[in-house]
């Protein structure tokens, strides 16, 4: 572990590990860089380098100068992500996932994934005066930032909460009617789709009271082009806290995907990042990388299964080019299956549903497919359309007769 700072300014960062790919992470409201230390020190993925920070106001910063918002934080962390001229995972929690964004989106050539942990929405979450007071005034409150914490976490590690109680203490009660007022009021670039494009996934505490199920399906998967959701069981809204195996576990999975089988991190403009960023590219050859040669695909659309790599990667880049748009809701793990659901429109806004199933060899490859879609209206038209646009290159009788 070594700590360096930023040319020139106060921002001071904390390096751990060695390798070609950043993991660099963002702290959220009233915490502090070192908030991250039990999901780091659980990570497994080998070739990367861990990076933390405080932001302005925070933390071992708690004395620096403002403005504190978004546009300063992604100012501050971008400058880190330049100093080490490499490409980069970044993770945010709560207020920093937005902070993560801003920073993902202006370093395009440079990002590989974004991780957002019980995010709250770039656009703001827009709380009423009563309720964003009581936010406002907990500088040098440590009972009120207790409650809080406890209110709205479900499994915090005791000697953590006073830890963390004991940082947002010192807070200046400037600072934090600052950080909240930044968090609740949002940021411009919140009221349009992400220009980010590339995987992001966002894990959610299931206990969690303050970053909802219905935000996330609402307010943070519709921003963005190729999600995907999942919720962790134990957990409120410091999940990487609480459950820290287990949000390490999906964070080793995104970081697999940047790293690409040869474990070195790959060119964003080659390299599909998984099943979820494979619907985005819309490109057969996008899912070419996640079959086995010898991969089944069987669906409601279909009359009987599809075999081979081949012959599966045209029809689902035959698929991804109907839908026009398409978002992953929820993902579950159990064993070698993988559950996703899913929400879709295509043929001028008929909307579509549905679930799919993947099932994995020991390698992380996909060697069965299992779409189910719904309803049975749409996912007739769904089929005759594949028909048409696959004629002559995938046997007819595989589709649904009008």
């Amino acid at each position: 572990m070594k700590t360096e700072r930023v040319a020139d300014t106060d921002v001071r960062y904390r390096r751990s590990g060695d390798g070609d790919l950043a993991v660099v992470f963002v702290h959220g409201f009233l915490d502090d860089q070192y908030a991250w230390d039990r999901l780091i020190s659980r990570l497994t993925t080998p070739g990367i380098e861990c990076v933390t920070l405080d932001l302005a106001g925070c933390g071992d910063r708690d004395t620096a100068d403002g403005p504190y918002d978004y546009d300063q934080f992604a100012d501050e962390v971008g400058a880190v992500v330049d100093a080490l001229d490499k490409p980069f995972v970044i993770v945010g929690h709560s207020m920093g996932a937005a902070v993560a964004e801003l920073v993902a989106v202006q370093r395009p050539d440079r990002v590989r994934g974004l991780m957002l942990v019980t995010p709250v929405p770039l656009a703001g979450v827009h709380l009423p005066d009563e309720m964003i007071e009581q936010f406002r005034s907990l500088g040098g409150d440590a009972d009120g930032q207790r409650g809080v914490r406890d209110q709205l976490s479900v499994a915090f590690p005791e000697a953590e909460l006073d830890r963390l109680v004991a940082t947002g203490r010192r807070l200046r009660p400037e600072v934090i009617r600052a950080l909240a007022d930044c968090w609740n009021t949002g940021h411009p670039l919140g009221e349009r789709t992400s220009a980010y494009p590339g995987p992001v996934l966002i894990v959610r505490g299931e206990g969690d009271g303050f970053v909802t199920e219905d935000m996330v399906d609402n307010a943070i998967v519709p921003h963005f082009t190729a999600t995907t959701a999942v919720s962790v069981a134990g957990a409120g809204h410091w999940a990487h806290i609480e459950q820290a195996a287990e949000v390490a576990t999906r964070l080793d999975g995104l970081l697999a995907d940047a790293l690409g089988s040869e474990g070195v991190p790959a060119a964003n403009s080659t390299r599909p990042q998984g099943w979820t960023n494979a619907f985005a590219q819309k490109s057969a050859d996008a899912f070419g990388e996640a079959f086995t040669e010898d991969v089944v695909l069987e669906a409601s659309i279909l009359t009987r299964p599809v075999e081979g790599r081949d012959q599966v990667k045209k029809v689902m880049g035959a698929a991804s080019a109907v839908y026009e748009s398409l978002r992953f809701t929820r993902e579950t793990v159990n064993g070698p299956r993988t559950y996703l659901e899913w929400e879709a429109a295509a043929f001028g806004g008929l909307p579509i549903e549905g679930v799919t199933i993947l099932t994995k060899n020991a390698d992380g490859q996909v060697l069965r497919v299992a779409i189910h879609h719904r309803p049975l209206g749409a996912a007739l038209r769904f089929s005759a359309e594949l028909r048409t646009r696959l004629a002559g290159e995938i046997a007819a009788d595989h589709f649904h007769q009008s």
